[in-house]
């Protein structure tokens, strides 16, 4: 029973992206959400803001990352609450990895595996991507990442050739939709649409949202 509840929930298998450059961070996603072989959102935005400053996206079971989510923004507002001050990302990072790993192992009907980047700006103007992996380990990104989605293959395989270190944020957005774009041609678990968000010292913008739409002629 436990494994056919698994195979059907709605799960978002997903191709992620962060890409770190010289004035700031880059984060995109795919929008197609799968339950077992069937296609069942096409429009699942992966790319949430939690404040102003914090950015996430996620790989895993909808419901799960759903939850979390919520749940990270009320304990980050709580704290600023509490302490007058901003959280960091790293904070953030860290706090979303021990809600992680309490959560792998908590006993349950369905594990809650969710594998999330974040990205966010700190009150220095300073950006910092993390990413957290099932497990609940947080390791800070130095240049790019996918996560465990499932279109991390096709994505670390672009990047390691056309990915620079010294790149504008411009020139990030571009190589992310070039990445998101082609992970969606192989992996099947990816597709119907791109969004790609920019973390800078500005705050955060969301600026490309396109659909992928399938043409027969």
């Amino acid at each position: 029973m436990n494994e056919d509840i698994s195979k059907n929930i709605l799960k978002s298998n997903t191709s992620l992206v962060g890409i770190v450059c010289k004035d700031g961070i880059v984060m995109g996603a795919d929008r197609r959400a799968t339950a077992g072989n069937l296609v069942l959102s096409k429009d699942t935005r992966k790319v949430i803001p939690v404040n102003n400053y914090i950015l996430t996206s996620w790989t895993g079971g909808v419901a799960d990352a759903q939850l979390t989510h919520k749940v990270i923004a009320a304990e980050l507002r709580l704290k600023e609450l509490k302490t007058k001050t901003r959280p960091t990302v790293k904070e953030a990072a860290h706090l979303l990895a021990m809600m992680t790993y309490r959560n792998i192992r908590t006993p349950a009907m369905i594990p809650s595996i969710v594998g999330t980047l974040i990205a966010g700006v700190n009150e220095d103007e300073s950006t910092e991507l993390y990413t957290i992996e099932p497990g609940g380990s947080a390791v800070k990104v130095n240049d790019y990442d996918a996560n465990f989605s499932s279109g991390m293959p096709y994505i670390l395989g672009l990047l390691e050739r056309q990915y620079k270190r010294d790149m504008s944020v411009k020139d990030g957005v571009e190589l992310a939709k070039e990445a998101l774009k082609s992970s969606t041609q192989r992996d099947s678990a990816s597709g119907n649409g791109i969004d790609v968000f920019t973390i800078t010292k500005d705050g955060i913008k969301h600026v490309v949202s396109e659909e992928i739409v399938a043409e027969y002629k």
